[in-house]
């Protein structure tokens, strides 16, 4: 719709009233919920900032069964994810550059040519990949990457039903399924820097990393 208005003065404006008007819906819509449901303590969180409310907390199911464990590994670093600007999948791409390790991106998404510009002949795109082999990506990972935050996130279970640990940004869900030191690693900004000496401080730790333990 907005694009239909021309300049980009019109459109902001146009889009400050519509914002605004949705936040009233909002606010009128919240007070006649009966009750609230969140994803994770993290969404909970924010239902009780923005809303007051509390809420029941009902983490999504994540087929672990599907998800097997391996020893060993291809050398790559995984990440699956959809390919948009909120992932912080250039971040991701930038360390990789920089460390010159091999990454492997599952997922597609309307940030796809932009991350392709910016990759390295070290970064690998998958593209969509189906639930049947997507299992065996994760089996074959030296770890998981995860470097966006969610209010949940089934990428990080996933990744650890099949052993692998995840080095993840330290917000969101992503604080409610690892365990730091035992199923993976935090880091705590999306910038390069961060994430690469995390990624080092990873390598020198790799091998105290137990593949069941993580599964379990």
């Amino acid at each position: 719709i907005l694009e239909e208005f021309g300049g980009s003065k019109t459109k902001h404006v146009l889009l400050s009233v519509l914002l605004h008007y949705l936040r009233l819906w909002d606010q009128a819509a919240a007070r006649r919920v009966d009750y609230f449901i969140a994803n994770s303590k993290a969404t909970a969180g924010r239902i009780k900032k923005y809303y007051g409310m509390d809420s029941e907390v009902i983490y999504p199911p994540v087929d672990v069964n599907k998800h097997k464990v391996n020893k060993e590994n291809k050398g790559y670093f995984l990440i699956v994810s959809r390919l948009a600007p909120y992932k912080k999948i250039d971040t991701a791409i930038h360390a990789f550059n920089k460390l010159e390790l091999p990454l492997m991106i599952v997922g597609e998404g309307r940030d796809r040519t932009r991350l392709e510009s910016i990759a390295g002949p070290k970064v690998s795109f998958k593209g969509f990949v189906d639930d049947e082999k997507l299992p065996d990506l994760y089996a074959g990972a030296r770890a998981v990457i995860f470097p966006g935050e969610d209010d949940f996130g089934i990428v990080p279970v996933e990744a650890m039903a099949s052993g692998k640990p995840v080095i993840a940004l330290r917000r969101g869900g992503a604080l409610e399924t690892i365990v730091e030191g035992v199923t993976g690693e935090f880091f705590d900004e999306s910038h390069e820097a961060i994430l690469s000496e995390s990624i080092r401080q990873f390598l020198e730790n790799e091998n105290t990393y137990d593949c069941g333990v993580i599964r379990k």
